[in-house]
């Protein structure tokens, strides 16, 4: 039996960590764009509360870490739409500690939703993009994506997981008509630096205190009232899905854009400061 929704919409969506925070919003701009949604988060009650009732929208559960799931999720999202035109990975949260600081089952939990639960997704994603030979994969990474700092090491790990998955991924999909995108925000005011999306670390080091333990104590400053507005993050989401030829990398935050500019001008004045080693490497010709 044939169940697909017969309404004509924009595109379909697919987002992950859908029921609060940006992945809501994104979802709420992706509706009000004329897209069909299919929400995805652990609890779809939460979901129905946070986006309300409408045939272009799709609430299912999913944690991401769950590959059955994922893939049953994706199913219904086709049986429903018939398509999946855009992905986007928003399901995460993030670690507060120095990296000696973290604990191996909170490195190991973040790195089962962050890294493994975002390969779930998108491996039972893209046969349904690859058979429509076309689609856009959006990862949502981190100003932490790009340049990693004391206090967020683990967390960067994960992320810079992700840009590396994200770059390999526009490579190998591009000569199938299917785009990818890694999204690096940065400070935005949601709730993301709250106990609900940041775990800190437990196992307090006090020679850390000036490095990690600054930054907790900026944390707690900066909840609330970062420079960020998310509901123009997620509006630029959806220019990002009606580009043509979109971007590798969607940095977004006039604090991401220094942090990658720093950050590239570091890494010249090292790279040619250390040059002459670095040449000596290889074989005499």
């Amino acid at each position: 039996m044939n169940n697909v929704t017969k309404q004509q919409f924009k595109r379909v969506w697919f987002i992950t960590g859908a029921s609060r925070g940006l992945g809501a919003l994104i979802a709420q701009a992706a509706l009000a764009d004329g897209n069909a949604v299919v929400a995805a988060g652990r609890k779809v009650d939460a979901i129905v509360e946070r986006l309300g009732e409408s045939p272009a929208l799709l609430p299912v559960a999913l944690d991401v870490t769950d590959e059955a799931q994922a893939k049953a999720a994706v199913a219904a999202a086709v049986e429903k739409f018939g398509r999946i035109d855009v992905l986007v990975n928003n399901a995460g949260f993030g670690l507060l500690a120095a990296v000696e600081e973290s604990s191996d089952a909170d490195v190991r939990r973040m790195y089962d939703t962050n890294v493994f639960g975002l390969l779930n997704v998108t491996r039972a994603v893209l046969p349904v993009m690859r058979k429509q030979r076309s689609g856009h994969v959006i990862n949502m990474s981190s100003i932490g994506g790009y340049r990693a700092g004391a206090g967020f090491g683990v967390y960067s790990s994960t992320k810079f997981a992700v840009e590396g998955i994200t770059e390999s991924l526009r490579a190998e999909l591009a000569p199938l008509g299917i785009h990818a995108t890694v999204v690096e925000p940065g400070y935005f005011r949601t709730d993301f630096l709250d106990a609900s999306s940041l775990v800190v670390g437990k196992d307090i080091i006090d020679d850390y205190d000036d490095t990690s333990g600054k930054v907790r104590r900026f944390a707690v400053g900066m909840n609330h009232n970062q420079p960020g507005d998310p509901e123009k993050l997620a509006t630029a989401l959806v220019t990002l899905a009606d580009a043509q030829t979109p971007p590798l990398r969607l940095p977004l935050g006039t604090d991401t854009l220094k942090a990658i500019a720093d950050k590239n001008a570091y890494v010249t004045a090292e790279t040619q400061t250390w040059k002459a080693l670095s040449q000596s490497t290889d074989f005499a010709v």
